[in-house]
């Protein structure tokens, strides 16, 4: 082999390792961005659990996404409208949530086992296990297990709860 080709395979194997390096770095950079990412909703998440405890419809209002495309999926406040339905917009959904917090309405999130992920930089999931006690639409008032998956999106305004879906977990005595 040539000197020539000698020193251009040595500079390739320079090259090489500095974009596995530069790599490296980028992946762990992203992995450190998606920590912080997720150390945030899941703060957040936490916040938005205790306001809606506390039935705090302004600060409630304050982590729900200003659209029309904002979703919270819950029953309904008669079996005429559906049992189960989207609640759609803003406005809506802050009202919904109103509604619910005439009676009891209180959560509690298995925290152990929450999980965010980030979907995308502006889009993200959190997956929660929890108990659910309500009293609307003739519900009990009893915890019920459920799931809630909230869908985060990031706004001007920071990271907003686009989507919230409560799941209920049938009995497993029913199945």
């Amino acid at each position: 082999m040539s000197q020539s080709c000698t020193a251009v395979n040595r500079h390739r194997g320079v090259l090489a390792a500095i974009f596995l390096s530069l790599c490296v770095t980028q992946a762990a950079s992203g992995a450190e961005d998606r920590a912080e990412t997720t150390a945030l909703l899941d703060a957040r998440y936490r916040a938005l659990i205790d306001a809606e405890n506390r039935h705090d419809v302004d600060a409630v209002r304050s982590f729900v996404w200003c659209s029309p495309n904002a979703l919270f999926v819950a029953k309904t406040a008669t079996a005429a409208e559906g049992g189960w339905a989207g609640f759609w917009g803003t406005d809506t959904v802050v009202e919904h949530f109103r509604e619910l917090y005439r009676g009891t309405f209180v959560m509690r999130p298995d925290y152990t086992r929450v999980k965010t992920v980030e979907i995308t930089s502006d889009v993200a999931e959190t997956y929660a296990p929890l108990t659910i006690a309500v009293s609307y639409a003739g519900q009990t008032g009893l915890p019920k297990p459920f799931l809630m998956v909230v869908t985060w999106v990031r706004t001007s305004e920071g990271w907003k709860m686009a989507t919230d879906v409560a799941l209920p977990i049938p009995d497993a005595a029913a199945r």
